[in-house]
């Protein structure tokens, strides 16, 4: 299996977020990627790096699940915000259009309310650099697939499943499982995104959510009760084209490791009856019950058995890195999934 990882990555280092009205430390820093590869390193997998981070294909594709405005948006946003009056080092959001805007605003504090809908995606002058490294190392990941290899995983900080066509949110900017997802169905007529994230991937349901070519579906702490809230819902399905296409199964606050692998064999059930050619995995590892985030409550063992689980699709596969933040268990989690998707 080839790994990608681009040290680019390193150059999105967010100082802090808001939590709860608090400012805290952010728990999406390099120091994820450090843990991450130490738990493959302990397998004897190496990472590689993508040969380009910011190529014209990227772009391209990119511009195929993010509107043109929030792209240039994500480019430009920090050199505007420097310009402002009294501008704090780091971008972040003081306006909101709750309830829906109708304007596109010019000002950047307004640009920044429009495109950020919560407190988790500070921005420093290094981030889009950062931010685009980690796109591509997923696209690399889907080219290998594409290519012919069985699957591969791309390790990517920040992570994507939130980030919607033109929204940031939940430290996410770009959506690299739908970018990888974009990059199979280059070659493919129908393809599946499996999330299994602690949280619901709303910026990839918004993202397909009239597409009847991608399939997506997700397991997640139930948003009556934690984030991203408003999203995530089963009776979300899809719409037009894409109906019945967008599968939600969200779980009690606390579930255990047996509740959440039986709710995963329905969700395999749901994506088999789809018939997708290869499937792009949205791998969380923040279901941990000692993950800072945590809503749920998987053991260490319970990740290997998800492994085993999502290999016994027998498809080719897309391993994007979603969530799971630096605990001791962070790097051993990664471990017991790839242990179980590489043996099973």
């Amino acid at each position: 299996m080839k790994l990608f990882y681009h040290p680019d990555q390193e150059r999105h280092a967010p100082p802090s977020f808001l939590l709860r009205g608090r400012p805290v430390a952010s728990p999406e820093g390099p120091i994820r990627a450090e843990m991450l590869s130490q738990g493959l390193a302990d397998m004897g997998l190496a990472l590689t790096a993508p040969t380009v981070a910011d190529g014209s294909g990227l772009r391209r594709r990119l511009a195929e699940i993010h509107a043109p405005r929030y792209l240039t948006f994500l480019e430009t946003i920090h050199a505007r915000w420097q310009a402002l009056p009294d501008a704090a080092e780091v971008v972040a959001p003081n306006v909101h259009p709750c309830g829906g805007g109708h304007h596109y605003p010019r000002h950047p504090v307004g640009l920044v309310g429009w495109h950020m809908h919560d407190m988790a995606c500070p921005m420093t002058a290094d981030s889009f650099t950062g931010i685009l490294a980690s796109a591509a190392s997923a696209e690399a990941a889907a080219e290998a697939v594409a290519a012919g290899d069985r699957s591969a995983y791309a390790l990517c900080r920040p992570p994507g499943h939130h980030a919607g066509p033109e929204r940031a949110g939940g430290f996410c900017f770009l959506n690299n499982a739908g970018l990888a997802a974009t990059v199979l169905r280059e070659h493919m007529e129908r393809v599946a995104i499996l999330d299994v994230d602690l949280h619901h991937g709303n910026g990839t349901q918004d993202i397909f959510y009239h597409r009847g070519d991608v399939w997506t579906g997700s397991l997640h702490a139930d948003p009556a009760d934690f984030y991203p809230f408003f999203w995530g819902g089963a009776d979300e399905q899809g719409e037009g084209e894409g109906k019945g296409a967008n599968v939600n199964l969200p779980l009690a606050i606390g579930s255990d490791g047996p509740t959440f692998l039986a709710a995963l064999d329905r969700l395999i059930e749901a994506l088999a009856t789809f018939r997708p050619e290869a499937v792009v995995l949205a791998l969380g590892l923040d279901a941990h019950q000692e993950d800072p985030l945590a809503g749920l409550c998987l053991e260490t063992a319970d990740f290997h058995v998800v492994g085993q689980r999502v290999a016994a699709l027998g498809l080719p596969m897309v391993l994007v890195q979603e969530g799971g933040y630096p605990t001791e268990h962070l790097g051993n989690n990664l471990a017991a999934f790839m242990d179980g998707f590489t043996g099973a």
